[in-house]
């Protein structure tokens, strides 16, 4: 079984036990999430599409990390003008365990 969640303006294909990196979220380490904006389940037989939303279903995960990704450099240069900069930016997001699509 899998669903499609939206979370952090993104959309994410998710199953049970999977690990899903997305937008920095609030809580801790170990503090359970629910994803309660789901758009579409299938179970391999059935499809349910959501207008946009599905009522009544959520999918429970639980944060396993909350970190920063790998630096991303930003390079600006203009030619014959002697004008270079360089900035270098780390994205925070959270690691989430899928636990349950509750549908």
């Amino acid at each position: 079984m899998y669903a499609v969640v939206a979370t952090g303006g993104k959309q994410y294909k998710v199953q049970e036990g999977e690990i899903l990196r997305v937008e920095k979220l609030a809580g801790e380490v170990g503090s359970a999430v629910t994803f309660d904006q789901v758009l579409m389940t299938s179970d391999g037989t059935n499809v349910a599409l959501g207008a946009p939303l599905l009522e009544g279903v959520a999918v429970v995960g639980q944060i396993v990390e909350q970190d920063k990704s790998k630096k991303v450099l930003v390079f600006k240069y203009k030619r014959r003008k002697r004008f270079r900069k360089m900035q270098g930016h780390r994205q925070p997001y959270t690691a989430v365990k899928i636990n349950t699509i509750n549908a």
